[in-house]
């Protein structure tokens, strides 16, 4: 079965960006993989649906952060069934420990992004990492274009005041 001419442009237009902000969110390079190729498949299924004006890229983000959020939610839940806080659904802890325990910048930035609040991650990895607009941003999320800037914004902030 051949995909549409259209989506396939899709594909090769947004792959690269879709599984940059996917590993970037989860920090797990097999459950990024999972979460990529459950994302394209659902986009391949909701394809004729999508509304054209609200635009094609932030509803793929939308997609992607929405199975982020699944799978978080469903790690935090196993975790509380067998009792183990070491797969913590952010994995808070393990960032805490490497902030300031290595010289190594980009580990200390990782860290610090890992420990900001849930949306205010997503908002400036978006931003940030892929290159989104507000607006994309706030599409994304489902929130208005102020909370996405105030997200970025707050990120930067928390950022700043940890270095």
């Amino acid at each position: 079965m051949d995909l549409p001419p259209p989506f396939e442009e899709a594909i090769r237009r947004h792959e690269r960006e879709i599984m940059r902000y996917i590993l970037r969110t989860t920090r797990d390079r097999e459950d990024s993989l999972d979460l990529f190729q459950e994302t394209w498949l659902r986009a391949y299924r909701a394809y004729p649906q999508l509304d054209s004006a609200a635009g094609l890229r932030p509803w793929l983000f939308r997609i992607a952060t929405n199975l982020c959020l699944n799978r978080r939610r469903d790690q935090a839940r196993r975790a509380r069934l067998i009792g183990s806080d070491e797969v913590d659904a952010a994995g808070d802890t393990h960032a805490h420990s490497a902030v300031g325990g290595t010289t190594d910048g980009l580990v200390d930035l990782q860290a610090m992004i890992a420990r900001l609040p849930h949306k205010q991650r997503q908002a400036l990895v978006m931003r940030k990492f892929g290159g989104l607009e507000y607006d994309e941003i706030a599409a994304a999320l489902e929130c208005s274009e102020e909370a996405a800037r105030a997200g970025v914004y707050l990120a930067m902030k928390k950022i700043k005041a940890a270095e």
